[in-house]
């Protein structure tokens, strides 16, 4: 495949690019190596610089004070980008801990740590047990072969942030969709329609639905995550109902969406390479160690956006202040510099020094659920595995966001 490096900077804002993993990443290594601080100008949305190194990627997400989340937290179209604006211009749309920066964010922020604390983990480990159990048995149940992606992983950690936040399993299916359609706004099979105001909809439904929920909790109080976030205070005030609804969306959403991501392509991996998947069979040790390399070899999140409040050199490129950067997370857990043959998928990679959580003020608020999850139902399913296979062609989402597989048709064998 022969790319320009003005044709690889494109294809990180071309949603079908990351449905394509060879061709993602030989754009992404063309920028490593020849342009790794790149101005992309892509039909459809406002310019940015595209951040592909790993030591790059670093370094702004550690100059938080100077490189911020806000205006422009995500890739968007410029159209979705305008309309956002207008919207927020009304008092209306989405305020999560993606879009702030201190001092906002580590007071909001703080509202749920607790709760993702490691005593909390502990505590949350049985109902992740019994919940991965329920799904391997599902696997069971289901025969010999299955869509892994449809039938088992998508449900499973949205399960369990269900338990988490305390809402009831009746709304799991409604949830699904809207997550399904909020993060999959660029894919066929997924978007709800293609027009921004359409996109803009299934937000609003969001905030609907937490907004009631939020009122449900603050009238009759209840011992769980959902309770905490409604009657939380920042300087003796309630948290207005945008700010709570934003704080529900980003763990209902990203709580759930990257883990199941991660599952599925952690699976698709061990089946590509049976003798990792041998030796962790062999050597249920290693799970810890694989848990990072799944999450390396999958990178949910493909990016974050920042935008300079002031001139920035880095290496040999000046940012000027109201320019955006785009921070690659696929490129930076494939950079040859930081990973010992990176295009290896390693179930005992030691160090493994992937970005796939972040790093610095913004680092991921649920990272250690997702290792938990991660973990869990490995620990569930291997030992029970007897044989499995790929049935199909496994798809992955077209997104410029959050995504991983869509479909991983499998064929298998489990003992009991």
């Amino acid at each position: 495949m022969s790319l320009t490096v003005e044709e690889a900077g494109r294809a990180l804002a071309d949603p079908s690019a990351y449905a394509d993993d060879a061709r993602l990443h030989a754009a992404l290594a063309l920028l490593r190596r020849e342009a790794p601080v790149h101005w992309v100008e892509p039909d459809g949305y406002h310019p940015f610089w595209a951040i592909t190194r790993h030591a790059d990627v670093l370094e702004i997400e550690r100059n938080h004070q100077i490189f911020l989340n806000a205006p422009r937290p995500q890739l968007l179209p410029s159209a979705v980008e305008d309309e956002i604006e207008r919207q927020a211009e009304q008092g209306l749309g989405l305020r999560t801990l993606i879009h702030m920066d201190d001092p906002d964010h580590r007071v909001i922020r703080a509202v749920g740590a607790d709760w993702f604390r490691p005593r909390a983990m502990r505590d949350l480990e049985p109902r992740i047990k019994e919940l991965a159990r329920r799904y391997v048995d599902r696997m069971a149940i289901l025969g010999d072969t299955c869509d892994f992606v449809r039938q088992v992983s998508v449900h499973y950690p949205l399960y369990v942030i269900l338990s988490l936040l305390g809402l009831p399993e009746s709304d799991f299916e409604r949830l699904l969709k809207l997550t399904q359609e909020l993060f999959g706004g660029d894919d066929k099979d997924m978007r709800r329609g293609e027009t921004p105001e359409e996109k803009f909809e299934v937000l609003m439904e969001f905030l609907g639905y937490f907004q009631e929920l939020t009122a449900a909790r603050r009238a009759n109080p209840t011992d769980d995550l959902a309770s905490a976030i409604a009657n939380a205070k920042v300087d003796g005030k309630p948290l207005n109902d945008f700010d709570a609804a934003s704080y529900y969306v980003i763990i209902a959403t990203a709580g759930h969406d990257t883990t199941s991501a991660t599952i599925s392509g952690g699976l698709h991996a061990l089946i590509e390479h049976p003798g990792q998947l041998a030796r962790l069979h062999d050597d249920p040790a290693l799970m810890p160690l694989a848990v990072e390399e799944m999450i390396r070899w999958v990178t949910p999140v493909k990016e974050f956006m920042r935008t300079a409040n002031q001139d920035y050199k880095l290496g040999q490129v000046t940012i000027r202040e109201g320019e955006s950067v785009l921070l690659s997370y696929p490129s930076a857990n494939r950079d040859e510099e930081v990973f010992d043959d990176p295009f290896r998928f390693d179930v005992g990679r030691d160090p493994n020094r992937h970005l796939a959580f972040g790093s610095g003020t913004h680092y991921c608020l649920g990272a250690a659920l997702a290792r938990i999850e991660i973990r869990v139902f490995f620990e569930e399913l291997l030992p029970r595995l007897e044989s499995i296979e790929l049935a199909g062609t496994p798809e992955n989402t077209a997104t410029t966001f959050v995504g991983g597989l869509k479909r991983l048709p499998i064929r298998y064998s489990l003992r009991g």
